[in-house]
């Protein structure tokens, strides 16, 4: 008899709540009829302020194929909670998850504007990505690179070294699947890679949480800014210097004037 799923999910929390939330995300999108032009991430919407894409592209899923390939990625790279002997752990899980999701999403945006700046290919320029695969081929880079006697299990019934899953996985998915997003993939393999030497490092819970913070601000500001949802209580104002965006609370009157200059020159009003 095998082991009760239940001690897993206790054993793997971090990993069972972002299984959790992508699977009613999918759940949401299928009910509201919502596609990958509403939630997913390009270079077009990026360069108009979207920025809160990068959050929402990659805990959405169109297609239950693509749900369900990421998630039983994640769940078999969900070791790492189980893995704080070696430095790894839930922790660790949390800190570099949020790592993955920013810098994978950052760098793909950097290769579309590399490749239709420099090569003029402006097919990137629209092209429109969403699901966790970044995350996922992240966590492979830095499981290969950490536990290199790990095996990747698919669908509890293929199993692959980890120490060749990030390439061979990479090769898959783009023959498999033509409209898979290489180069999304690749991201998360190179942010990955960054991670497990050290090019990255330093997360703590401070830093996690700080981070966590600006993420929630720019994600709410662009959302506002870009007119994707209408938050009542904040405004975005004029301000004398029309360089530096201006966001005043409705209601209690006070406005916050962002700034370029030393801290000095921040004026809450």
């Amino acid at each position: 008899m095998g082991r009760p799923l239940l001690y897993d999910i206790i054993e793997k929390p971090a990993t069972s709540c972002i299984i959790t939330l992508c699977s009613l995300i999918w759940f949401l999108i299928q009910k509201k009829s919502i596609g990958y032009s509403q939630v997913g991430l390009s270079y077009e919407t990026a360069t108009q302020g979207h920025y809160w894409r990068i959050i929402t592209s990659a805990f959405s899923h169109i297609s239950v194929l693509h749900l369900v390939f990421n998630m039983s990625a994640l769940w078999s790279l969900g070791v790492v909670e189980q893995l704080k002997h070696l430095g790894l752990g839930t922790a660790y899980y949390l800190h570099y998850t949020l790592v993955l999701v920013i810098f994978s999403g950052g760098l793909v945006i950097g290769m579309y504007h590399l490749l239709i700046g420099r090569f003029k290919i402006e097919y990137f320029r629209r092209v429109t990505a969403v699901g966790y695969s970044c995350v996922v081929f992240g966590w492979m880079t830095i499981l290969s690179v950490k536990q290199p006697s790990s095996k990747l299990d698919l669908f509890g019934v293929l199993s692959l070294p980890i120490s060749f899953a990030p390439f061979e996985s990479l090769i898959f998915t783009s023959i498999i699947v033509p409209q898979a997003s290489f180069l999304g993939h690749l991201s998360g393999i190179l942010v990955g890679y960054a991670v497990s030497w050290g090019l990255i490092g330093g997360m703590n819970s401070y830093w996690a949480v700080t981070m966590l913070g600006w993420i929630v601000v720019v994600f709410v500001f662009s959302l506002k800014k870009s007119g994707a949802y209408d938050f009542s209580f904040l405004e975005i104002e004029s301000v004398s210097d029309a360089s530096l965006p201006s966001l005043r609370f409705v209601g209690n009157g006070r406005t916050l004037q962002a700034s370029a200059v030393p801290l000095s020159g921040v004026e809450v009003l």
